[in-house]
């Protein structure tokens, strides 16, 4: 079933999902027209390419993230450091179901690609399963490892026949998006797949 995604502040930048391809780019009112049966889901903000986190390494295989049943013990953010290697060297189980927690916080951030070299079985299995592009590192990284890297780094535009990969920001424009930044994320999209919606 086809599936156009379209958002309110950016209605000429709407997309017709078929399966885990883009069918088509354009203005929704267009899109609609074309497509009368697809299905519409609405969302607040702006439709981006998604974004690109440079710290796959330190944010999937030298952080931590805690389980919700740790959070009285661990917190909520992440672990670094001397705290993180010990708890990441408690158990293959341990390290694979961090690496999957760290990459649903990427997708909640609007991350669809993740750079840097990946060793561990635990990281490339999560990001593979997510369905995360993989792709070139920077040169030069622009800070300390966080969800939300400043500057934040966009994927090139969406075009038909690219994959459905793309991102939804709750701002009025691109602008506001590098100010507030990717927390700002309600819906990430990968192969097609809505991989993460805000509540």
């Amino acid at each position: 079933m086809l599936t156009i995604h379209v958002c309110e502040a950016s209605p000429e930048a709407a997309v017709v999902v078929d399966g885990a391809l883009l069918a088509a780019v354009g203005p929704y009112e267009a899109l609609a027209a074309d497509h009368p049966r697809a299905r519409v889901r609405r969302w607040p903000g702006i439709l981006t390419p998604g974004l690109l986190n440079p710290y796959g390494p330190e944010l999937l295989e030298q952080a931590y993230h805690p389980d919700p049943r740790e959070a009285d013990r661990l917190g909520t953010e992440p672990v670094f450091g001397e705290r993180a290697r010990a708890l990441l060297a408690a158990n293959a189980s341990a390290r694979g179901a961090s690496a999957r927690r760290g990459v649903q916080r990427m997708l909640a951030h609007g991350t669809v690609a993740v750079a840097g070299e990946l060793r561990s079985r635990a990281a490339l299995d999560a990001v593979r399963g997510a369905g995360l592009a993989v792709a070139a590192r920077p040169a030069v990284l622009p800070g300390p490892a966080s969800f939300s890297p400043v500057p934040l780094v966009l994927l090139p535009g969406l075009a038909p026949g690219k994959p459905a990969r793309f991102a939804v920001f709750d701002v009025p424009d691109r602008a506001a998006l590098v100010r507030e930044g990717a927390d700002t994320c309600v819906a990430t999209v990968v192969g097609g797949r809505l991989v993460y919606r805000g509540r």
